[in-house]
């Protein structure tokens, strides 16, 4: 399987993350529409994974005042277990690590709890207590500055 992971630049590749996250979120894990969708569609980086050219993952990150937040990681079930997610996670951190912005701020993310060790494979740490977001149990997980940073 030929997987590759593009950052979204047209309007229709956006539509389909979006269908992505609505199948994966909204449907499956039965997260309220409006929760999924917010005011930081504008403003995030976006990406599209595919399979042999099938659209079957997404994710996107983002600027905060605490760092860069990595965030709507979604696979669709058929493809799980193949790869995608690790291909995300690289190709957003690489991203990252590409926007000059990016050097001495922590990446972080609120990783579903059967997420976290594809996030740990990346160096990324839990912290603090488990918390609920729209009923699914999260732990944020942080990486330092520098790991992981292009040089």
């Amino acid at each position: 399987m030929q997987i590759s992971v593009k950052h979204i630049t047209a309007a229709e590749e956006l539509a389909k993350a979006f269908d992505i996250r609505r199948k994966v979120f909204v449907v499956e894990q039965q997260v309220p529409e409006n929760e999924e969708y917010d005011e930081f569609e504008a403003t995030s980086r976006h990406f599209l994974a595919l399979a042999n050219g099938i659209p079957c993952g997404t994710a996107r990150w983002r600027f905060t005042e605490k760092g860069i937040k990595m965030e709507r990681f979604a696979v669709l079930p058929e493809f799980r277990g193949k790869q995608i997610g690790t291909a995300l996670v690289a190709a957003v951190l690489n991203d990252i690590n590409q926007h000059p912005e990016s050097k001495g701020k922590v990446r972080y993310l609120h990783a579903q709890v059967g997420a976290m060790p594809l996030y740990a494979k990346f160096g990324f740490q839990q912290e603090g207590e488990m918390f609920s977001e729209c009923d699914i149990w999260h732990y944020k997980m942080s990486l330092l500055p520098n790991h992981n940073e292009a040089n």
